[in-house]
């Protein structure tokens, strides 16, 4: 669900965002750049979840095994 906000921002600021992103953009654009301010994650859950992904598990471990050889 989406809520309408009204903000107010200084004219140049408004002029750079309707040149450079757009005008029908400005909200996404901007919504893209609060998210990660304002959602707040249960990073121990989400390491727990992907530690349970045992496809994800195993390109990883795959991964650092072919790699290990790079180091030297």
């Amino acid at each position: 669900m989406q809520k309408k906000l009204t903000i107010t921002i200084d004219e140049h600021i408004y002029e750079g965002l309707y040149n450079i992103v757009g005008r029908r953009r400005i909200s996404r654009f901007i919504e893209n750049l609060v998210r990660p301010y304002v959602t707040q994650q249960n990073l121990e859950t989400a390491y727990q979840q992907m530690a349970e992904d045992e496809e994800r598990e195993a390109e990883a471990l795959a991964w650092a095994e072919a790699t290990i050889g790079d180091i030297s």
